[in-house]
């Protein structure tokens, strides 16, 4: 399992992924599920990844031959034809192999959200799902998120406004939805990866790589646990009547 989740405000996006990778309860690894395409000044996209990862890694290889060749995201004229054109990379993947995995039982499982800009477009955020369509973030909801998603959405759905949250609370935002998620799922794990995207900076260059053990993730959680105990304690307390009878 994975969590990944993208923010958009109107200062731009905040993209953030962990890096777990479960193949059995005795096969835990590390992988990266941000993968970044950019053309400086011209366009810039990046991936996060949930699901089976031999599909994922699949459409990845391929989008990243074709960005190479000057193809796919490269030569997409619109945002909207970028999302499309990656939902073309899933079915193609499909194609080749989704009756063998379905053949044995196992879902043909890949999620995608790809972030970014082009340029003389807005920044835009989308959620691609397993039959290659896509779904745009909201002003109303303005987060998305795939993989383990439940434990890290209450934060963001109370916090979160497109209109006034900084991309700086963003990424705190991001930050606590992780922390509540692996606090709950241990299939969910650290390293934590989190970039800031400005809009019209048309290339990613602010970006951290959080261990368990980093400094920055051990004082942050450290001081939302105690505000967190702080804030119950400030709350007025509840009002109890009589104990009810036998019912």
């Amino acid at each position: 399992m994975t969590y990944c989740v993208g923010i958009k405000t109107h200062q731009g996006l905040v993209m953030a992924s962990d890096s777990r990778s479960n193949a059995g309860s005795d096969q835990v690894n590390a992988c990266r599920k941000m993968h970044t395409f950019a053309k400086p000044g011209e366009r810039a996209f990046a991936i996060l990844s949930s699901g089976s990862l031999s599909l994922t890694q699949s459409v990845l290889t391929m989008l990243r031959k074709d960005f190479n060749d000057g193809k796919g995201l490269a030569a997409a004229e619109t945002f909207y034809d970028a999302v499309r054109m990656v939902g073309e990379y899933v079915r193609r993947v499909a194609e080749l192999d989704r009756a063998a995995l379905e053949k044995d039982d196992y879902a043909f499982n890949i999620n995608l959200l790809i972030g970014g800009q082009i340029k003389g477009e807005a920044a835009q955020l989308y959620l691609i799902y397993p039959q290659g369509n896509p779904l745009m973030v909201t002003n109303e909801t303005p987060f998305l998120q795939i993989g383990e998603y439940k434990y890290g959405r209450p934060i963001l759905e109370r916090g979160l406004v497109y209109s006034k949250t900084t991309l700086e609370s963003a990424a705190l935002y991001a930050l606590l939805s992780f922390d509540a998620t692996i606090r709950s799922n241990v299939t969910v794990g650290p390293p934590i990866e989190i970039m800031v995207y400005r809009s019209d900076q048309l290339e990613f260059d602010e970006y951290c790589c959080m261990n368990a053990d980093d400094p920055q993730m051990t004082s942050i959680h450290k001081q939302w646990e105690q505000a967190l105990r702080n804030a119950v304690e400030a709350l007025p307390e509840i009002q109890f009547n009589a104990c009810l009878a036998n019912t």
